[in-house]
């Protein structure tokens, strides 16, 4: 069921205008890596017992290992990073927040429905997403000033060096990873929040007990642990990236910005680009506040020829 906020994905409602199958259709409208990490055998327990102690550890260890999350830090699993992007606001009490846009806009929505009102002057909450969604800009380092500094990095793990994990140390400073984005694996509803421990703990308290499930723990150790299918994923996924703007050039669009996991392309009516694909059932995303910009998630490997087809 749509929430009334702009998203990508929402296949249900481009069958709905369209027609065909659901099954009939390519998804291109979110940012989520085509060829997913392959999932494990996973033993019976992770999906009969309460998820315990040791698994969540496991699963942290690993997180930090794979992000070099500072000794001064903390790491939290939450199911799914949008479940923290709808908490972190009452960490603290209702201000200003300045959230530069245009960007994802779950952000602006959760600080809103804590009661926080938007504002760059002298703001008591920054959020920056990094690189960002759909621009692909990234930041050099946190913004000075505020009391709570949010960076959301769901698509950062296709460019490591350039992660801004090692300022979490700092009091306040909090970032977001998503596991869906970069393995590909959205129906996990896997996140993790790194901060100060103080933070971590607070919002550990507002998760409750047992937040992560057991398969999702296992799926997610065995991943972070793979750093050979993460060095060989960011190769293919750079390669792709070229390839869809190659395609999309040669029809006629321009490359606006975007990240190796999804691009964004300037053309004359984006609407007309999206109605065009979609009579090849082929879902791509638009935005309300730009007429222009149309942005393309990366085909999976044997969904190539279909698209070029339809461009």
């Amino acid at each position: 069921m749509s929430d009334g906020r702009d998203h990508g994905g929402g296949l249900d409602d481009a069958v709905a205008r369209h027609g065909g199958t659901r099954a009939a259709w390519i998804d291109l409208s979110t940012g989520i890596n085509p060829v997913p990490y392959p999932l494990p055998v996973l033993p019976a327990e992770a999906w009969t017992a309460l998820p315990d102690r040791a698994a969540q550890q496991a699963l942290d260890d690993a997180a930090r290992r794979f992000w070099k999350v500072p000794d001064g830090a903390a790491v939290l699993a939450a199911p799914g990073a949008s479940s923290l992007i709808a908490r972190l606001p009452g960490l603290t009490s209702a201000g200003r927040v300045h959230i530069p846009g245009p960007t994802y806009n779950e952000h602006a929505a959760a600080f809103a429905a804590h009661g926080w009102d938007m504002s760059a002057d002298n703001p008591d909450a920054t959020v920056i997403v990094h690189p960002n969604n759909p621009t692909g800009a990234w930041h050099d380092r946190p913004a000075p000033g505020a009391s709570l500094t949010v960076i959301d990095e769901s698509f950062a793990d296709v460019a490591p060096d350039r992660s801004l994990v090692a300022h979490t140390a700092r009091p306040g400073v909090i970032v977001l990873k998503s596991f869906g984005k970069f393995w590909g694996l959205a129906g996990v509803r896997l996140g993790f929040a790194i901060a100060a421990p103080d933070t971590i703990a607070r919002l550990a308290g507002m998760l409750g007990p047992w937040p992560v499930s057991g398969p999702a723990l296992e799926i997610g150790r065995i991943a972070l642990n793979d750093t050979g299918w993460a060095e060989d994923t960011r190769a293919r996924l750079a390669a792709d990236a070229a390839r869809l703007d190659s395609l999309m050039t040669r029809a006629g669009a321009t490359v606006e910005g975007g990240c190796p996991l999804f691009r964004l392309y300037r053309t004359e009516d984006a609407q007309g680009w999206q109605d065009q694909l979609a009579k090849h059932r082929i879902w791509s995303r638009v935005f309300p506040y730009s007429p222009e910009w149309l942005r393309l998630g990366l085909p999976a490997p044997d969904q190539w020829a279909r698209l070029e087809a339809a461009l």
